[in-house]
């Protein structure tokens, strides 16, 4: 029988950096989900301008160092310096550690051994070359070979099948490797109340970096302006590409018809995406998708491409959304769902229907059945 009274979450960034995303979302929301169960929560992270080296959210205590790669290494010594009770982990005595894997794992397997679960939201493959040559290459050798031989025998977490199947190709035991799906904040109930905008409106949510590929939603766009009466795009996130696009909407001559919120707070995203008409989502890459299904409670389908993995478990196509094969497709099918109410209305209901079936309160207590089985040294495998 398993008592878990203290896990250890390591992750490259918190839900407060700037360039957090869903997999922050993800662990903040379940560790704050295990800390009220009792269970003392600590999560290293790196740290960020303006960001204090320990704080305490929703019950989780943060502990944070280094950057972007130095996050990595004071991490690691942090966890070696523990095993002695020296450093600023001194005091945590961790029944499992999390090892979220965003393209470089922590290697926290070398302090902690098999008291390590790896959580794998996606593989990074069409993600390193944005590194450069050289750091690309060793990224991918790392995430591709290194890690899954440092980890051979340790459980893996990642959230969607597509997901699973890349960890499997990369050579990672099946029977090692849990599925615990995203949960989802409830949207503020006001939000849900107001009409979509009476003009055709796209909204896409996402962090503003080079693999969300949003260039592909501004080109659709521009595609569509003349045939689409009224059509505005709202681009709701943040990120270090945000210039790139701004200019490449001057480029495409779309400015007078493209909105860039940046960084809103809950009730700015939920109104937007209330006031939407289609969620476009054309990113390379994705483990599972969050915004697809914070799209979905306000009964708006999402449009993504089947190539990017995860999106293919978050989006139903044909019945929540679309998945499309090409960027002439996604523009098809754009012009397609704002010009037919009707279709659109459906895959919206559907969408919105199944939104109701994630909680993060399930997905606490998924990952606790994970965990519980790291403690006592068995693993676990399949949808939790």
């Amino acid at each position: 029988m398993s008592t878990l009274r203290s896990v250890l979450l390591l992750c490259w960034r918190d839900t407060g950096h700037p360039q957090g995303g869903g997999s922050e979302t993800y662990l903040q929301r379940i560790g704050a989900h295990l800390a009220a169960s009792g269970i003392k929560v600590t999560l290293r992270t790196a740290r960020y301008p303006g960001a204090p080296r320990h704080e305490v959210v929703d019950g989780v205590q943060i502990s944070r160092a280094g950057g972007r790669y130095t996050v990595y290494i004071w991490a690691l010594l942090a966890m070696l310096a523990a095993r002695v009770r020296l450093g600023p982990l001194r005091h945590v005595r961790p029944d499992v550690v999390v090892d979220t894997q965003n393209g470089l794992p922590f290697l926290a397997r070398l302090a902690y051994g098999q008291k390590v679960a790896v959580l794998v939201h996606h593989c990074h493959r069409e993600q390193w070359p944005v590194a450069g040559p050289v750091l690309s290459r060793l990224g991918w050798y790392v995430e591709s070979r290194l890690s899954p031989w440092v980890n051979q025998r340790n459980q893996y977490v990642t959230v969607s099948l597509p997901s699973a199947r890349d960890l499997v190709a990369l050579g990672v035991d099946n029977h090692r490797i849990a599925v615990v799906r995203n949960g989802l904040d409830e949207a503020p109930a006001r939000t849900l109340s107001a009409e979509p905008a009476p003009e055709p409106r796209v909204v896409v949510l996402s962090r503003l970096v080079p693999h969300k590929q949003i260039e592909d939603a501004l080109d659709a766009v521009a595609a569509l302006r003349g045939r689409v009466p009224g059509l505005h795009l709202d681009v709701v996130g943040g990120g270090w590409w945000r210039q790139r696009l701004v200019d490449h909407v001057h480029r495409l001559g779309i400015a007078d018809v493209v909105t860039f919120h940046g960084h809103v707070d809950d009730l700015t995203k939920h109104d937007v995406l209330q006031s939407s008409w289609v969620h476009l989502l054309p990113s390379r890459k994705e483990g599972w998708g969050l915004a697809v299904l914070e799209a979905a409670q306000h009964a708006v389908p999402t449009i993504g491409y089947r190539s990017s993995g995860g999106l293919s478990d978050s989006i139903i196509d044909g019945v929540t959304g679309v998945l499309v094969d090409s960027q002439a497709e996604l523009v098809d099918r754009l012009e397609e769902l704002l010009s037919d109410q009707v279709l659109r209305q459906q895959l919206g209901a559907k969408a919105q229907a199944r939104s109701l079936e994630f909680s993060w309160r399930q997905s606490a207590e998924a990952m606790r059945c994970v965990l519980d089985a790291v403690q006592t040294g068995t693993r676990v495998s399949g949808v939790v």
